[in-house]
């Protein structure tokens, strides 16, 4: 496993994290066996991955829960922690500026952190994020004291925001204000758009990266057939990101960018060219892909290598920048 610098802090973490939302259940994707959730973190801990990032959100809790249960047989190494806390009210996603006033209480935000270290069995969480981040937070601040509260009282280490989906470029101003230590953004080859500004802005100001949905929900690791979609159950959040015809039009670009692959390395799977893809970038400290069992864990794993996608191979795939707002399935690609 390889190790890079989480932005302006001493810890070296993993290049490769541990994406918790699918452990969470409820559903979300598909169903999940919580006892080889906890196998597949304490290999995935013993194989060098030292980095976790989880939710309040994410299966209600149960995520963080069974992380905890986890850490309870784990005696080694240090394991970072990250989770979030999401707020009082989550504005419409394809509202441009949201107020922020109300979204984060201090009340709130502690209550969140205490309940969230009960669930985790911590006494301090290594990188408490925002779950969504409203620029208009740079003006209302009272999340910010909120945080810095948690941490002289040593409840949390350090903290950060995860930015809306498809809107990467409301972290730069924030990038640039010096408030936080991470931001944690969607990065993968349908969305590069964060390269674009946003790195280079969290580079240069200290700040570390977390590459989320690597993936792209699934559809980057390149099993998926067009009778697929109708393998995910209700309250599948892939059938709500993929429906009408986004999954078909997925398909083809999935099918293109393989294609390409093959004409250049017949050895890499798409999966594999995915990460290596999030990895190229040395502004991301750590790609957060979702795993639930001991093969997804070991395909991850062999990414971490040392050993970059060729220059022309990263050029090529720059012709394939899709964003899309999953939220509203009539917009496949952000007019900002």
């Amino acid at each position: 496993m390889k190790y890079r610098k989480f932005g302006n802090t001493e810890w070296d973490v993993s290049e490769i994290g541990f994406g918790g939302w699918q452990i969470g259940g409820g559903g979300a994707f598909g169903q999940v066996d919580d006892s080889e959730s906890v196998r597949t973190l304490l290999e995935a801990w013993d194989r060098g991955i030292n980095l976790v990032d989880t939710a309040q959100m994410y299966g209600k809790g149960h995520s963080e829960e069974v992380i905890g249960m986890a850490l309870k047989e784990w005696n080694r190494d240090h394991i970072y922690i990250a989770s979030k806390v999401q707020p009082v009210q989550w504005p419409h996603p394809n509202e441009i500026d949201p107020d922020m006033t109300g979204r984060y209480p201090n009340a709130h935000i502690r209550k969140q952190c205490e309940d969230s270290l009960t669930r985790l069995g911590v006494e301090a969480i290594d990188l408490y994020q925002l779950h969504g981040w409203f620029p208009k937070g740079l003006e209302d601040r009272e999340w910010h004291e909120a945080l810095t509260e948690l941490q002289k009282a040593g409840k949390i280490r350090e903290f950060g925001v995860s930015i809306r989906d498809y809107r990467p470029q409301e972290g730069i101003a924030l990038a640039e204000a010096g408030l936080i230590q991470a931001q944690q953004v969607v990065y993968n080859i349908f969305e590069q758009r964060p390269a674009e500004e946003l790195f280079p802005a969290c580079k240069q100001n200290g700040l570390a990266v977390l590459a989320r949905v690597p993936f792209d929900e699934g559809s980057l690791i390149g099993s998926w057939t067009p009778e697929s979609y109708e393998t995910f159950a209700p309250g599948d959040v892939r059938r709500s990101y993929f429906k009408g015809d986004r999954f078909l039009r997925t398909l083809e670009k999935v099918e293109a960018i393989k294609q390409m692959i093959r004409e250049y390395d017949t050895t890499m799977t798409l999966a594999e060219v995915a990460l290596r893809f999030c990895l190229s970038d040395e502004a991301v400290s750590c790609v957060i892909p979702g795993m639930r069992n001991a093969k997804e864990l070991e395909a991850n794993l062999k990414v971490s290598d040392g050993k970059p996608l060729p220059s022309e191979l990263l050029e090529q795939l720059k012709s394939f920048n899709w964003p899309r707002n999953y939220h509203n399935p009539d917009t496949l690609v952000d007019p900002l």
